[in-house]
């Protein structure tokens, strides 16, 4: 059980678990709130429920000691997530959870182009095949007949 919890695929699933969650609770919540409001009060939860799992787990880092290249890129990282996440509460206050979702999850194709451009990551051909049908088939599920 304790390599349960030392697996990367064991956290993978449960993000992708609570992100689904995301979604049904987002759309519902925002369905009489404006789209830019509703990002701002989740960023405050999120905000303070990373406070308490700081707290808990005592995994308090001094800021002192992140370098300054840690310090750009999670900033970066931070305004990318902000902007990511008004782009999808202004979608899912404009369209159906099941068809903006899969759209969202087109994610995965840009990582793995980035991934390979900027960070000289490696992909098999069946992993680029992989890539292709994740695009295919967020496509697909949005795709409306």
């Amino acid at each position: 059980m304790k390599n349960l919890f030392a697996s990367w695929p064991f956290w993978a699933l449960l993000s992708a678990g609570f992100a689904a969650l995301t979604t049904i609770f987002a759309k519902v919540g925002v369905e009489n709130v404006n789209s830019d409001f509703a990002t701002f009060f989740r960023t405050i939860i999120i905000l303070m429920a990373g406070g308490l799992i700081l707290y808990v787990t005592g995994n308090w880092q001094e800021p002192s000691t992140v370098s300054p290249r840690s310090w750009l890129f999670l900033v970066l990282s931070g305004l990318a997530t902000g902007a990511s996440w008004i782009c999808y509460f202004r979608a899912l206050k404009l369209g159906d959870a099941a068809r903006v979702a899969p759209i969202d999850k087109l994610s995965v194709v840009f990582v793995s182009v980035f991934a390979v451009l900027f960070l000289g990551e490696r992909l098999s051909l069946p992993n680029w095949l992989g890539v292709v049908m994740i695009a295919g088939g967020a496509v697909l599920v949005a795709y409306r007949a």
